[in-house]
């Protein structure tokens, strides 16, 4: 009985030392037992938020074995201010800190996506990737007339004729829609002029191309919108060899968080207690390819 227990419980030990050693040497945690590393930030479908890219970017940039930092991107872009807030970081590291930072396009690069890969030293692009979209859409539902069928009437009191712009429960006037077309404009001047500087290029050839629509990658070579074509590995090899790593780089990706079965149900939750949720999408500013 005595020998059954001792035999668990080194079986339970060697396991749990393993595992710990797993940690240090993965590349799924952020931690590495090698000196030069090359650490990798996925930026996954619509960008709504530049927090966690963000903390992750300056954590890469403070990490003296992080050699070279690549953002592997597959997005359509997302709101507007987080898309830029992101660039700016990107843009920093690259001009201020002076830390390779490298864009590989996978499947997706475009709009907000794509401004954030403009501020990278290199981008990277699959032949068939879908590269571009430089533009800025606001949208919104306009459900005034699903309000009349339902014999319900909102009333809104405010300060300011523009105050309430934009209110879905009834039409747009001519006055508003000149409004929010020289906010689109003003954005639209912001994304192309960054993209210029990001990819070292005049305004006006950017402009050109700033037409809303996408590439290939294999178009968008010879329009100077990307810089090579290749896939994640190739950006990951010869990223490495111009850093100086010999041999197979060492890869540190962020810890990724799972989605629990609580997380399921407090949103569910929410979803309950603001049925608007499932019909509403928040009115904004986009960099976003649809």
């Amino acid at each position: 009985m005595g020998g059954g227990l001792a035999l668990a419980i080194l079986a339970i030990a060697s396991l749990l030392l393993y595992s710990a050693a797993q940690s240090f040497e993965g590349s799924e945690d952020g931690f590495s037992s090698l000196s030069d590393n090359i650490g990798v930030i996925d930026i996954d479908g619509e960008i709504l938020s530049a927090d966690s890219t963000v903390d992750q970017l300056r954590k890469y940039d403070q990490d003296s074995s992080i050699k070279a930092i690549i953002l592997h991107i597959d997005s359509p872009g997302g709101a507007a201010a987080p898309s830029q807030e992101i660039y700016h970081e990107v843009l920093k590291i690259r001009d201020e800190k002076k830390k390779p930072i490298i864009a590989s396009i996978e499947s997706v690069g475009a709009s907000g996506a794509y401004y954030v890969a403009s501020a990278a030293n290199k981008i990277y692009a699959n032949d068939a990737s879908v590269v571009g979209s430089i533009g800025v859409i606001m949208e919104w539902t306009n459900y005034g007339d699903l309000l009349t069928w339902a014999k319900m009437k909102p009333e809104v009191i405010h300060a300011g004729t523009l105050k309430d712009a934009g209110d879905p429960t009834r039409a747009m006037t001519p006055e508003e829609r000149t409004y929010f077309q020289g906010l689109v404009d003003n954005m639209y001047g912001q994304f192309v002029s960054d993209v210029a500087n990001g990819r070292h290029l005049p305004a006006d050839q950017i402009r050109t191309l700033a037409t809303g629509q996408v590439w290939t990658g294999e178009q968008a070579l010879p329009l100077h919108l990307i810089d090579k074509e290749g896939g994640f590995r190739d950006a990951l090899l010869e990223t490495a060899t111009s850093v100086g790593i010999s041999g197979e780089p060492s890869v540190v990706k962020p810890e990724v968080h799972h989605r629990t079965i609580w997380d399921l149900i407090s949103n569910a939750d929410d979803l309950i207690h603001q049925p608007g949720k499932l019909v509403e999408r928040q009115a904004g500013f986009y960099f976003l390819w649809q």
